[in-house]
This record gives C-alpha cells, structure tokens and sequence, in this order.
C-alpha cells in the first residue's frame, strides 16, 4: 500500500494512477459510489465511470473513460488536500479531436456519503458539445466549457454500484430511468443472532415495496416490484450476513430491464459482473456491510 503523501499530485490531480480511487470489496474501501454512463463519442460507444469515494484523507473523485471493448482511453483523479484546488480541467486527443474533463467541486456539500449532494458539477465536453453532464450547477458548467446546446440524447445512465454500511438498515438514492424521478431505496434486515426467522423488507421512498420471510431458506433469490409504474427486477444474496463471518456482504441488484439478467444472476451472485450490464437499461447494485 503506497503512503498517503504519494497519492498526492500537483493540484491534486493526477492521471491513470488509480491508488487513491480504486476500491476493493472490503471494509476498508470505506465508502464508494460507481456511476457509470454510455455514451456517444466521436460517433463511437464508450462508457464513462465516476467514482466517488472516500478515504481517511477526504473525498476522491475518479474519472475514467473506456470504449466499447472495455480499453482504457483516459482517465483523471482528483485527490483529497486541504491545498488542492478542487475544480479545474483536463484534456486528450483523439483523433485531433479534443476531449475535455471539467469538474468544480470547491463549494460541494457532501453527506454521509462519498456523493456530492449539491452545489457542483462534473462534465465531459467533445468538439464543443456537452456530452456528460454530472450534478447541478449546469449554467456555471456551460459557461466555463463554452459548450453549445444540451446535453447529448444519447447519454444514458446504465448502473451504480455502492457499498453502503449500517446494523439492520441501509439506504440510498436511486433514479431508475434517465427522466424519472429521485426514489429513496430502504433496504431493512433483522440480526441473525436477535431473530429467529429474520425478515427482509425493501422500502421505496417509505412504503413497503418487498417483504421476504422466512428468509433462512430465501437467503438468495429475486423478484418484481413496480417503481414509476415500472417493473424492476429484484435480486438479493444475504448467505453472508445469515451463514457467513462478521465481515461479509450481502449483495442487492435492482434492475430495470429483464430480459437477459436472469441468465447472467445464475442463483449467487457471484456470477453477476457489474461489466456486462451496459446493454440491460439500469442496474444499481448495492453492497451492504454490516457494522458491529
């Protein structure tokens, strides 16, 4: 493990250098949160991720752009510093093209959470057109990129992946398509060693969306709820907080389009790679620990 003066860079930023933002399946990841996008570029599929996270040093922020094969084209991270400036810009070519990553973090209030909640924005900018735009300072975003029009139709958010931390209950915020509305996701677990017969409940902004009982014997499993008036398959592995060590996982996906998900959850999730949903609407899996 590097020291924590060398995931420090000028300003604050380095490129491809992922030993601040990389986030392991452990404990000590702390607090992340993976958004990733399809997206248009040069005419070309590529996938953009953000990802939030936070470390005993402060906030990160990582951007990284793939294309359609998965291979790295660029990537930035902003690194937590008192002296670091928070906002700021950087750019590649690609085919004299040039490819521009903006981000204004200075005044972002963040939550619990490693997510900015408000008063920042994140952007990719192509030959003069918007073609990510992340948070809500748009017209402060427009104006220093100089971008002209909206932003691009064909942007779209495929999943999130966050690891979330609590005793019996763990929650988050999810939007389950690109124009729908801003949802409170409650997911609520008894304790292994108080109850007998845990139960499962997932709540959607408060109400009872899912009750799973006799949960012992429904330790994995799925099933359909309706948000927006939208189907949205269910899947869930508890084994780890039921059968497993104090420091295991369960793992939630809830997904938006049916048709090849099945096949790929194969009854343990183990099975189910985050990569190979970009093609199935919105995915937002969910890593809930359980804290001592």
């Amino acid at each position: 493990m590097r020291d924590f003066p060398s995931c420090f860079g000028e300003n604050g930023v380095q490129v491809a250098d992922s030993s601040c933002s990389s986030v392991g399946v452990t404990k000590a990841s702390q607090n992340s949160v993976k958004c990733i996008y399809k997206c248009k570029l040069l005419h070309k599929s590529c996938l953009i991720t953000i990802l939030w996270s936070k470390n005993l040093m402060g906030q990160c922020l990582s951007v990284e752009i793939d294309d359609s094969s998965h291979r790295l084209i660029f990537k930035v991270d902003v690194k937590p510093s008192l002296f670091s400036k928070r906002k700021g810009s950087k750019y590649f070519e690609v085919n004299s093209a040039k490819i521009e990553i903006f981000w204004d973090l200075s005044s972002a209030k963040f939550g619990s959470g490693s997510e900015p909640v408000d008063s920042y924005y994140v952007c990719v900018v192509c030959k003069g057109e918007m073609v990510l735009f992340i948070g809500d300072l748009r017209e402060e975003a427009f104006k220093k990129t100089g971008a002209i029009g909206s932003v691009s139709c064909e942007t779209s958010f495929v999943s999130k992946i966050e690891h979330l931390f609590g005793k019996r209950a763990f929650s988050t915020k999810a939007r389950f398509c690109d124009d729908g509305l801003m949802h409170d996701v409650k997911i609520e677990c008894g304790d292994k060693d108080c109850d007998e017969d845990p139960v499962l409940v997932i709540r959607i902004d408060a109400k009872i969306a899912m009750k799973v009982k006799h949960l012992r014997w429904k330790f994995r499993g799925n099933s359909t709820i309706l948000v927006d008036g939208n189907p949205v398959e269910v899947f869930w592995d508890v084994h780890n907080w039921l059968f497993g060590s104090c420091l295991g996982n369960a793992v939630f996906m809830f997904q938006t389009s049916l048709s090849k998900v099945e096949k790929l959850w194969s009854g343990d999730s183990k099975n189910l790679k985050e990569s190979e949903l970009s093609g199935f609407g919105f995915s937002l899996f969910l890593y809930a620990w359980k804290n001592e």
